[in-house]
């Protein structure tokens, strides 16, 4: 500590400044993601990573540093942008706390380099241990939202697409997966762009159905994908392990080999014929009863299922469900959304309570 204390006292009060800013700066955004980890994701090992990495900063921001401060006279103190008044949704003020972290572990490797190399090592490495902290955040999020959601909507062609999606996150929607089979590839970018930003506004996650590439150029939650379409390892490599993919399954095989393949959830059915896979013919409920008794990740039963045949559903062991024409051609997209959800709300706190009763 001696040696370090040596270079900070007769470093110049310039350098001792930026050093005390970014060490700052580093540790108040690593506070706001801590936070974050503690009490809003609940998980011990994110908030403990966090709170380590603050501590190791911490060693660094010598009395020396913080005495060269000079906040009246500081130009930066009255530099401010519009951008930074406002916060559209919880994943802006995290992705804000995150670069502001990196910017400054970075300002602090340079600049360290004159005086310390250990403590330009330290904050080097530490910068790579957010850019990870990072994605770990975003997939156990994306995870946990996933797990924690009973209703899943996917699209249909429709010139009030945007206008359906948002009547129904208003009703409590938590995943809309954007499928268009007819619009041009301009359209789609266009129409996608304006479902993530509004699923993150309200947040929910955002899915693109089988196009890998118009996932990534929308900054997608993931993809969903059918049996014909891209292997689950080469979509993978594409989108990186922090984002969702999903695999439809007709039959036990099908969900095997997605689980095998990595899936993060799958799709059960078509429970009930539906003209959305014409020619498809129906699993049955059969198939629902197989995944509630197997199925090791997050699934939805899909296909024809509706306000009238939403109980069959849940007796067979349904627990969460997706839909297309109950929501996307109803009357009321909200209130149709808000039955569904608190109809798969009240099944699952009945099952609560019989597990209880049961142990």
């Amino acid at each position: 500590m001696g040696e370090r204390q040596d270079w900070a006292e007769f470093a110049p009060p310039a350098i001792c400044r930026i050093l005390d800013a970014n060490l700052d700066r580093a540790r108040e955004g690593l506070r706001t993601i801590e936070e974050w980890c503690r009490f809003g994701i609940e998980s011990g090992e994110l908030t403990e990573l966090c709170k380590a990495m603050r501590q190791e900063l911490a060693r660094w921001h010598l009395p020396e540093l913080r005495s060269a401060r000079d906040t009246p006279d500081d130009p930066g103190t009255n530099l401010t942008h519009a951008g930074e008044r406002h916060r559209d949704s919880l994943d802006g003020v995290l992705r804000a706390s995150f670069c502001r972290v990196q910017e400054a572990l970075r300002v602090l490797e340079e600049y360290a380099k004159l005086y310390d190399e250990e403590m330009s090592e330290t904050c080097k490495h530490m910068r790579y241990e957010v850019y990870t902290l990072e994605s770990q955040l975003l997939a156990y999020q994306r995870h946990q939202k996933l797990a924690r959601s009973p209703l899943y909507l996917v699209t249909s062609s429709s010139d009030r697409v945007v206008d359906i999606v948002e009547s129904a996150l208003q009703g409590g929607l938590t995943i809309v997966q954007y499928r268009d089979k007819k619009a041009e590839d301009l359209v789609k970018l266009n129409t996608a762009r304006k479902l993530r930003q509004l699923c993150h506004r309200y947040g929910a996650l955002f899915l693109v159905n089988d196009r890998i590439d118009l996932a990534l150029a929308v900054n997608a939650d993931g993809v969903h994908l059918g049996q014909d379409d891209f292997p689950i390892s080469l979509a993978r490599q594409f989108l990186g392990s922090q984002r969702l993919i999903g695999r439809s399954t007709t039959n036990p095989q099908e969900m095997e080999r997605a689980i095998e393949e990595g899936a993060d959830y799958v799709g059960v059915g078509p429970v009930y014929q539906t003209p959305t896979k014409p020619g498809k013919a129906a699993a049955g409920l059969e198939y629902v009863r197989y995944a509630a008794d197997n199925c090791p990740i997050p699934w939805f039963a899909i296909g024809g299922i509706d306000m009238n045949n939403i109980n069959a559903v849940f007796s067979a062991g349904g627990e969460r469900i997706a839909v297309v024409r109950a929501i996307m051609e109803a009357e009321q997209p909200t209130l149709v959304t808000q039955y569904f959800v608190s109809q798969l709300k009240w099944i699952d706190t009945v099952r609560s309570i019989r597990e209880a009763d049961g142990a």
